[in-house]
C-alpha cells in the first residue's frame, strides 16, 4: 500500500499555462489562485509551480459558464440540465461501439456511444467535456 506522499508524486502534474487552458482562465489568474491557496500546486527544486491533475479537474466545473447568463445560454442548446464537467481520461474504440471514461471531480463517469460519434466529435484523451445525463429515474446508494 503506498502511503500518501508517494501517490501524490505518481500523479500527473501539468505547467500553470497548461492548467490555465484547461480551465478556460488567464495565466495571471492561475498565478493569483496559487498565491491565495485557491488551487493546490508544488513548487519545484527549480522554484516552478506544478499543479497536480487532480485539482485542475476539480475545478472544471467551476469555470464553465463563469455566470448564471453564460451557463442559461447553454442550457438553451440542450434541455437536460445535468451537465457534468470533466476531462477525458479513456477512449477505447471496439468496432460499432466506443467506450469514453470521464474524470469528473475525481469521480469517474464511463459512456458508451457509437465510434462514429467519437470520429464526428474528435475525441481524444485529455479534452474537457460535458456528459449530459438524461433519466427517468435516479437512485441514491447510502455510503
Amino acid at each position: 500500500m503506498k502511503d500518501k506522499k508517494t501517490s501524490r508524486m505518481d500523479e500527473a502534474m501539468v505547467r500553470p499555462r497548461d492548467a490555465a487552458v484547461q480551465l478556460q482562465i488567464s495565466y495571471p489568474t492561475i498565478k493569483q489562485w496559487i498565491y491565495h491557496r485557491k488551487l493546490r500546486a508544488v513548487k519545484t527544486p527549480g522554484g516552478h509551480y506544478r499543479i497536480p491533475q487532480s485539482e485542475v479537474d476539480r475545478l472544471l466545473h467551476r469555470t464553465r459558464g463563469h455566470n448564471e447568463e453564460e451557463r442559461r445560454a447553454s442550457y438553451q442548446r440542450i434541455s437536460g440540465r445535468n451537465q457534468l464537467v470533466g476531462r477525458i481520461v479513456d477512449v477505447r474504440v471496439s468496432g460499432l461501439v466506443a467506450q469514453v471514461t470521464l474524470s469528473v471531480g475525481g469521480q469517474l463517469i464511463t459512456s458508451l456511444i457509437t465510434s462514429g460519434a467519437v470520429r464526428e466529435m474528435e475525441l481524444k484523451k485529455g479534452q474537457t467535456v460535458a456528459a449530459l445525463i438524461k433519466a427517468t429515474e435516479v437512485m441514491i446508494i447510502r455510503v
